[in-house]
């Protein structure tokens, strides 16, 4: 069963303000922190002024592309919960786990079925597995299937292009939900998007308790 979900991109406070204060806000709040290349991109000063804002019920998340320490140390002050890692070894993850105190989001990224294997690697340093495609910036779907040979005892996030009317297709699956494009029209967030999402989210996760 669905195990609640992520929105991710989030670069505007009135979008902020509105997953925070949602009926059924999710479970984490991404920010795109080191990655210029996506138009989610948040510079560290507007990022100083974003995560002003109550989080709430929520967690905030910093999306971190192979962090180096100038950027680590940019951000060590700010309210953020989780630090999620793409192109980082294991080795990485336990040193920036161990000296700033976060909990850790480790990346697989899956463009073939052996990628999925590499989770064995980060079990003991991870607090989530987030599956993901190659596409970074891109919004790129991987096959999930894939993931149904995953027997891990960590939380599974699952992103890659993930659509609003894919969910249903979860609905069996113990995975958190990670979105960010699914939740845009033209390139920006769309508030009655994230609101059909946290809603369906929601309803499939509360499935379970009434089953």
């Amino acid at each position: 069963m669905i195990q609640n979900c992520k929105i991710c991109g989030v670069k505007d406070s009135q979008t902020l303000k509105y997953i925070t204060n949602h009926k059924y806000p999710p479970k984490m709040i991404g920010f795109i922190c080191n990655w210029p290349k996506s138009k989610r991109y948040v510079s560290n000063d507007q990022l100083r002024e974003l995560l002003k804002v109550d989080k709430k019920e929520s967690s905030y998340v910093a999306v971190l592309v192979n962090p180096k320490n100038e950027v680590l140390e940019k951000i060590k002050d700010l309210p953020f919960d989780y630090y999620q890692l793409y192109d980082c070894d294991p080795n990485q993850i336990k040193i920036i786990k161990e000296k700033y105190k976060k909990k850790i989001i480790s990346v697989v990224t899956i463009s073939e079925e052996k990628d999925v294997l590499k989770y064995k690697n980060l079990e003991d340093i991870s607090d989530l597995i987030l599956f993901d495609s190659k596409g970074y910036h891109n919004s790129v779907s991987f096959d999930h299937s894939y993931l149904d040979k995953v027997k891990t005892n960590i939380s599974i996030m699952i992103a890659g292009n993930i659509k609003i009317s894919d969910l249903l297709d979860f609905k069996n699956k113990n995975f958190c939900i990670d979105m960010s494009g699914g939740l845009e029209t033209k390139g920006i967030k769309d508030i009655n998007k994230i609101d059909k999402f946290l809603n369906t989210v929601h309803n499939l996760s509360s499935l379970k308790k009434i089953l």
